[in-house]
């Protein structure tokens, strides 16, 4: 992409409207270039919608380089397998929470997870097929705790690799 100055006229209103675009509170790029299917899961009646990363690729992506997480949003990692995972928060630029749930939909492990790590990592302790990103604290703020069991329903076209 090539750029040309800007020098009065219109030209330089049309400069503005890009360099005010590109510089507005809240507007966020997301570095993932994944446009991912979503739904809406619920646990103890709190529903939460949530980004689907069902792919190594979306997971591997999945919440780095973004600055906000919207209330009653999360992302939802999906894996083919059960078996022990560990997250980590590198180039995540906000806390969240994660919980670890088993095949059979219940939360077997919680972690806050501090932004922008890389020493630190988050394990599930337990073999799992789930992982759930928040907000940190959504689960706390909600009374959600470790054996409850989040309900889904999830798109029957994915093809989780």
């Amino acid at each position: 992409m090539t750029f040309k100055p800007c020098l009065g006229g219109s030209v330089l209103a049309g400069c503005l409207v890009v360099i005010l675009f590109w510089g507005l509170p809240g507007s966020t790029t997301l570095a993932c270039p994944y446009q991912l299917p979503t739904a809406v899961v619920s646990i103890n009646g709190q529903d939460l919608f949530v980004e689907l990363a069902y792919t190594p690729d979306t997971r591997s992506c999945g919440l780095s380089n973004r600055s906000t997480l919207k209330q009653n949003n999360g992302m939802l990692f999906l894996f083919s397998n059960t078996r022990k995972r560990t997250f980590w928060m590198k180039d995540t630029h906000m806390p969240l929470s994660i919980a670890f749930v088993d095949d059979t939909g219940h939360i077997v492990t919680i972690h806050q997870m501090e932004a922008d790590q890389t020493n630190t990592t988050y394990p599930s302790f337990q073999s799992v097929r789930y992982a759930l990103e928040v907000n940190r604290g959504w689960f706390a703020l909600h009374g959600i705790k470790i054996g409850d069991r989040v309900e889904m329903t999830l798109p029957a076209v994915l093809n989780i690799q």
